[in-house]
């Protein structure tokens, strides 16, 4: 099984500007490749491949005006050709959208690494074209394995290697349990063998206290910004640019926290070692389209959180079963099996008709999704 480890680097400011420089060749050499598509398309040409465009490229390193794509790796500027073309086919097969030109301002930096040159020891990474940068991570990538897919990307704050690494699979002895876990806003996780529902982090102290400060920080930049209005632009004063890194920090911080307390429920979840876990059907989109539910929902990440529980339980060899969109786990009682047939959100506790069961609404769920056998 193939696993992704990512680590945080630290180039110092020559090696930093190195690393800008790689990202804006491989956006460079993708809305190239995108140019040349869509050209090649409207004359109604048949679809290039990434070999015939890469051959194109080579020879134009040659030329005057782009002699400068020498002073970097060729491995940057071929995978970006090969995500393009890989895109663009995808958009054909109507397995995605449209790729777009990516934004000098807007778009992730990020570049690719030959997997032969890339090199770890237990306190830095050899990057081609760069050198020895630091990792702040010792030892967490190991030094002699074989590395697939590396990319160096930039994150708004810092600058991460991520690569892919083989496992060996250790087997590991399952209990015959199945676990049901309901997911929500109110709480993140309830779980069908444990009685305390995982909380939502959101609604602690401590990110509560820190989104408090980014709203401030927001507010203060956006009084500035209006200040420095000249005519119908905006002037971006040194200030105004300390302000703008101080809330790129916060939004990470932010998302270090979600991200990690995601971490530690599924590892404690994968780690009871069930034989099976089931999970109900999420309408992330249409969870996002309900203004009262919109940001909550975001915040909590479900999509992410379904991921982090798939690959784990793949990990461990346990069952992973995503129940059906219309299966009425919450409807359903977990006791006696009657289905009622009107349930509204603003209900809570589930209460039977039939036997007279009161109990949790999400517990009630997740008790269900234990026992979901699928047809």
């Amino acid at each position: 099984m193939i696993t992704s480890m990512k680590v945080r680097i630290e180039p110092n400011n020559k090696q930093n500007s190195k690393l800008f420089q790689s990202a804006g060749t491989a956006r460079w050499a993708y809305n190239w490749t995108l140019s040349k598509q869509e050209e090649n398309y409207k004359n109604g040409g048949k679809f290039l491949s990434d070999r015939v465009l890469r051959k194109e490229l080579t020879k134009l390193k040659h030329t005057e005006e782009l002699r400068w794509l020498n002073n970097y790796s060729n491995n940057i500027t071929k995978q970006a050709v090969k995500d393009c073309c890989n895109s663009y086919k995808k958009f054909f097969d109507g397995l995605s959208n449209k790729p777009k030109f990516k934004s000098r301002r807007k778009s992730k930096l990020s570049f690719y690494q030959d997997t032969e040159k890339i090199k770890f020891t237990e306190t830095h990474v050899r990057l081609e074209k760069v050198g020895w940068v630091k990792l702040s991570e010792h030892t967490r990538i190991p030094t002699n394995s074989k590395y697939s897919n590396p990319r160096v990307s930039f994150d708004g704050v810092h600058w991460y290697v991520s690569v892919g690494i083989e496992l060996n699979q250790t087997p590991v002895e399952l209990i015959d349990k199945s676990i049901g876990i309901d997911v929500g806003v109110k709480d993140l996780a309830i779980c069908s063998h444990k009685e305390e529902p995982y909380k939502n982090i959101n609604k602690t102290k401590k990110v509560k206290k820190l989104e408090k400060k980014l709203r401030r920080l927001q507010r203060k930049v956006s009084i500035k910004y209006e200040k420095n209005k000249e005519g119908r632009s905006y002037v971006k004063t040194g200030n105004i640019i300390k302000l703008e890194k101080s809330i790129r920090k916060l939004h990470k911080r932010l998302d270090n926290i979600r991200t990690d307390y995601r971490h530690k429920i599924t590892t404690e979840i994968v780690k009871a070692k069930p034989s099976r876990i089931v999970m109900e059907s999420l309408n992330i989109s249409g969870m996002l389209k309900n203004k009262h539910l919109s940001k909550s929902a975001q915040q909590q990440s479900l999509y992410e959180f379904k991921t982090m529980i798939k690959y784990k339980a793949e990990r461990y060899r346990i069952e992973f079963v995503e129940a059906d969109k219309w299966y009425p786990s919450s409807k359903t009682c977990s006791k006696c099996g009657y289905v009622k047939p009107k349930l509204s959100l603003s209900e809570r506790t589930f209460v039977c008709e039939c036997c007279g069961t009161i109990i949790d609404r999400d517990r009630n769920a997740s008790i269900n999704l234990s026992r979901y056998k699928v047809s």
